[in-house]
């Protein structure tokens, strides 16, 4: 048996600059993942299944239409003959809330399976079939998706940051968002990014960069403003900004006992909201499954 954390995705910014006559969308945004996630367990079989566990595993399929069973027929083509493997998904992230967990959970499963099938991960055509966020949820540097998510340029390890996070439960599906937003083409990120050091200096630079699928989930869903706004109004918040598509948002602290006294805050007088201290994650860290 071995297994894999699958680690959050964070959308530090999202800049969306341009739509392509095919219906996708261009973007420009930074990538981190941090110390919040799921797990991925796998053990030699001889069939492909997959079971669901977690405290974010009900209406989460365990059938072909979960991105991990996906992920693994991916790579078993690849073989040429039967394959199996037992796959356990722990399920602690929320879904569909621009935190790539599914993305994440086919990743890692890839990274089993590849190991335990002894073949090489699929190419980056290969990846970007099973969605945007599959090919950058495979390493965990600080990484730069331009287009649809085919170019990504690796930037070494994650800057160390301090975030709060916070989902208030609310269904916002990606194409909506998208379908919603007004102006398709906006102002790409600067072509050479700075040399940033110090958690300061990045969110000083972040504070001037945007996530342009803001505006439209908070218009489909107003409670995404809500958090916003009361992450801005948190006196050590140095930012507050959705991530991704939504509708998790975070905010970003210079120290990490901002971040736990607010986690603690918004978890006493908001419980219907997931609410998580977290920092980046390099990949070399080690995490607990106690502590996602």
């Amino acid at each position: 048996m071995t297994e894999r954390f699958a680690a959050a995705k964070l959308n530090l910014c999202l800049h969306v600059t341009g739509h392509r006559s095919d219906g996708y969308h261009e973007l420009d945004s930074l990538v981190v993942h941090i110390d919040q996630g799921d797990w991925i367990i796998v053990e030699p079989a001889d069939d492909l299944s997959l079971s669901v566990s977690g405290a974010f595993c009900e209406g989460i399929p365990a059938d072909g239409r979960n991105l991990v069973l996906k992920a693994a027929h991916l790579l078993a083509k690849q073989i040429g003959e039967p394959v199996g493997a037992k796959i356990s998904l722990i399920k602690n992230l929320p879904s569909a809330a621009g935190i790539g967990g599914g993305s994440s959970d086919a990743a890692a499963t890839l990274h089993l399976l590849s190991s335990l099938w002894n073949i090489a991960v699929p190419d980056l055509d290969g990846l970007s079939k099973l969605g945007a966020d599959v090919p950058v949820s495979m390493s965990p540097e600080l990484s730069r998706m331009e287009g649809i998510g085919e170019r990504l340029t690796h930037l070494g390890d994650p800057p160390v940051l301090n975030f709060l996070l916070i989902n208030p439960g609310v269904d916002l599906p990606t194409p909506k968002v998208f379908a919603a937003l007004t102006e398709k083409f906006n102002a790409p990120l600067p072509k050479e990014l700075p040399e940033l050091h110090s958690s300061e200096d990045w969110i000083d630079w972040l504070i001037m960069q945007r996530n342009d699928l803001e505006a439209p989930a908070t218009d489909l869903r107003p409670i995404v403003g809500e958090v916003l706004s009361a992450l801005r109004d948190w006196p050590s918040a140095k930012l507050a900004r959705m991530s991704g598509s939504g509708a998790t948002c975070f905010a970003l602290f210079s120290s990490w006992a901002d971040a736990q006294e607010a986690e603690a805050h918004f978890a006493k007088t908001q419980p219907n909201w997931w609410v998580r201290a977290a920092r980046t994650w390099n990949g070399k860290d080690q995490v607990s499954r106690s502590t996602t």
